[in-house]
C-alpha cells in the first residue's frame, strides 16, 4: 500500500485509473494533466460510458471520487515517484510564475479590486482576489444563459424558465449570499430582430418581450463582511446565438441621457434600452426604466451603508451592461447628498465579457469624466470585441480629428481597461475555426481560472470543472470525454402525469414590474435635474 498522506490511498487509486493531478510540473504523460504546487485531485474510473470521468465529468453515482487537499500535490506526487507509479519531470520554477496569493482580505482592497486605480498592478500577474471575483461575476452573468428557455416549442420561450425566488438555488448558487430583487425584460419590437427568442406555439406567455437579465443585492451579512460593503449587482444579456451582430446598423445616435448631442451611442443598443411597449406589461416600460428604478430604490433603502453598484454582461449583455452604467453615472444616481454637498459617491464598475463597442470617442471620454470603470475581459481571437468600428476606432490616432472635425459617423472606442485571454494557452481546448468557441463565456471563465499574467504559463488554479467549457459549445478536446452541448433539462422539461402521460407542466405566473416603477424612474429623473443645477 502507498498512502500519500491524510488518509489517501494512492494504490487503490491507481487500480481504479489516474486521469487528472494537479501539481506545479509540466505534463509527462498524457493521462497526467499538468501539476501545480497548491493541490492534487485524483479521479477513478467510474466504469461509465465516458471511460473513467469520474463523478465530476459525468455525475455517475458508481465508482467517481476525487480527493482535494491543499499542500498535498508535491508530497502525493514525490511517493507517486518513488512507488514507480508516476515519472516527474521538473522545470525551472521561474519559468511558471504563478501569481501569489494576496494575503489581504477583500474587504480591505475591494475598492481597488473595483477599479478604483484602474487596476493597476492587479492584472499582470493577475491578483488572486481579482480573479476570483472576475469568474464569479461571470458565473452570474452565464446563470442568465442556464435559466433562458430557448426552446421555440415551448409557450415560455424567451422567459427565465426560474421564479426569482428559486432563481439562485435552482442554479446550484444558494450559498452566493444574494437575492434576486428583480428581472429585467426589453421589447422585441425594434431592429434586432436575430437578438430575440420567440415560441412557434400560438398562446404565448407575451408577443412583444423577452426576458434580459436580474437584478441582485448582497443580502447575506457574512458576505456583506467579505465584501466590505453591500454589493449591488445588476446582470445584463442572455443571448448565445451570435446572429445578433449582423443586424448591428453601425448608425450613431445621440444618448439624450444629458444636454450633449456629441455623445453617442450605437442606435441598436440605444433602442433594446430604450423602448417600450404599453401594450406589454412585461415591456410597458423600458429596460432603462426598470434598471434605474429598481437601483433607486435599492440605494435608498441602503444609503447609510456603505455601497458598490457592478454591472456584468457578455456579449450584446456586455453592450448594454456599459450602457446602464453610463446612465447610473450621468444621472448622479450613484451620489448621495444632503442636499447641499456629496455625501458619497457609490463606486460605479462593469465587468464586461467579449463586448462590442458601444459609443464614440466623446462616449468614451465622458465615461471616464464621470468615473465609470470597466475592465474588458475579452479573447484575443473573438471578433466580437473588433466591432463596430472597424475602420475607426481607438487604436486609430486621428479618431478624434476625425470626431471633432469632419464628423465622421463611424467612430467607435472601447471604454476602460481591456484583460486580454488567449484560448491557445490551454491545454484543455482544440484548435477550431468555430467563432462561437471563441466568444464563449464558460471557455472565458476557464481561461480566467488559469491566467496568471501575459507571460506566465497557464494553470488553473481552482476546482472549477473543466466539463463546463462544453455546456454549450465543442470546445474541449476529445481525450477529456466531456460530450459537447451537455447542458439541458432533463427531458427537455417534460413531466411524467400519474396516469402515465408526458405533458410540459404550466409555471407559476410570471412576474411584471412592481407597481412602484413608475414613481421611482421619476424621482431618478427629478433628483437628476436637480443634482446637474446644485452640482
Amino acid at each position: 500500500m502507498v498512502d500519500g498522506g491524510g488518509g489517501v490511498n494512492l494504490r487503490e487509486m491507481v487500480d481504479g485509473e489516474i486521469s487528472h493531478i494537479v501539481v506545479a510540473y509540466r505534463l509527462v504523460r498524457r493521462n497526467v494533466v499538468f501539476f501545480t504546487p497548491l493541490r492534487v485531485v485524483f479521479r477513478r474510473r467510474c466504469g461509465c460510458s465516458y471511460g473513467g470521468c469520474g463523478s465530476r465529468r459525468c455525475g455517475c453515482v458508481d465508482g467517481g471520487r476525487s480527493f482535494a487537499e491543499p499542500g498535498l500535490g508535491l508530497q502525493i506526487a514525490r511517493r507517486m515517484s518513488d512507488a514507480g507509479l508516476l515519472e516527474i519531470q521538473e522545470t525551472d520554477h521561474d519559468q511558471q510564475q504563478l501569481s501569489p496569493e494576496d494575503p489581504r482580505p477583500l474587504s480591505e482592497i475591494w475598492k481597488e479590486i473595483q477599479g478604483e486605480n484602474n487596476w493597476e498592478n492587479l492584472l499582470d500577474p493577475i491578483n488572486s482576489h481579482l480573479r476570483r471575483e472576475i469568474i464569479r461575476y461571470g458565473e452570474m452573468a452565464q446563470a442568465c444563459y442556464d435559466s433562458f428557455d430557448f426552446d421555440p416549442h415551448s409557450k415560455y420561450c424567451g422567459t427565465c424558465k426560474y421564479g426569482g425566488a428559486h432563481f439562485f438555488e435552482r442554479l446550484g448558487m444558494a450559498g452566493r449570499g444574494y437575492t434576486l430583487t428583480r428581472f429585467l425584460y426589453a421589447t422585441s419590437n425594434i431592429n434586432l430582430p436575430n437578438f430575440f427568442q420567440k415560441s412557434n406555439v400560438g398562446s404565448i406567455w407575451s408577443q412583444h418581450a423577452n426576458w434580459m437579465g436580474y437584478v441582485a443585492v448582497a443580502t447575506d451579512e457574512a458576505e456583506v463582511r467579505r465584501l466590505g460593503r453591500r454589493h449591488r449587482h445588476r446582470v445584463a444579456g442572455t443571448v448565445t446565438y451570435l446572429e445578433w451582430i449582423h443586424d448591428l446598423k453601425d448608425i450613431l445616435q445621440p444618448a439624450h441621457f444629458r444636454d450633449d448631442p456629441s455623445i453617442k451611442i450605437e442606435s441598436g443598443f440605444f433602442e433594446l434600452y430604450t423602448s417600450k411597449e404599453k401594450s406589454c406589461k412585461y415591456c410597458s416600460v423600458s429596460a432603462r426604466e426598470q434598471v434605474l428604478a429598481e437601483l433607486r430604490r435599492i440605494i435608498h433603502r441602503y444609503r447609510d451603508e456603505n455601497l458598490s453598484i457592478t454591472i456584468t454582461g457578455h456579449s450584446l449583455g456586455a453592450a448594454l451592461a456599459l450602457l446602464s452604467a453610463y446612465d447610473i453615472a450621468e444621472m448622479k444616481l450613484n451620489i448621495i447628498d444632503d442636499g447641499q454637498e456629496i455625501i458619497n459617491k457609490i463606486p460605479v464598475t462593469v465587468f464586461s465579457f467579449s463586448g462590442p463597442r458601444v459609443g464614440n470617442l466623446k462616449f468614451k471620454e465622458r465615461c471616464d469624466e464621470l468615473g465609470v470603470k470597466v475592465l474588458r475581459v475579452i479573447n484575443v481571437h473573438d471578433k466580437v470585441p473588433t466591432v463596430p468600428g472597424i475602420i475607426a476606432n481607438e487604436k486609430f490616432q486621428y479618431q478624434k480629428y476625425i470626431e471633432d472635425k469632419i464628423s465622421f459617423p463611424w467612430s467607435y472606442a472601447h471604454v476602460g481597461v481591456e484583460l486580454a485571454l488567449d484560448h491557445t494557452h490551454s491545454p484543455f481546448l482544440k484548435n477550431t475555426g468555430d467563432i462561437r468557441c471563441s466568444h464563449n463565456l464558460e471557455a472565458h471563465l476557464h481561461l480566467m481560472d488559469g491566467y496568471h499574467g501575459k507571460n506566465n504559463k497557464f494553470c488553473l488554479v481552482s476546482n472549477r470543472d473543466i466539463a463546463l467549457v462544453n455546456k454549450s459549445c465543442d470546445f474541449l478536446k476529445s481525450e477529456y470525454g466531456v460530450p459537447p452541448y451537455w447542458w439541458q433539462d432533463e427531458h427537455k422539461g417534460m413531466v411524467r402525469t400519474s396516469d402515465g402521460r408526458w405533458v410540459l407542466p404550466e409555471r407559476p405566473r410570471i412576474e411584471a414590474h412592481p407597481l412602484d416603477t413608475a414613481h421611482h424612474f421619476e424621482q431618478v429623473i427629478k433628483y437628476a435635474r436637480a443634482k446637474l443645477e446644485a452640482f
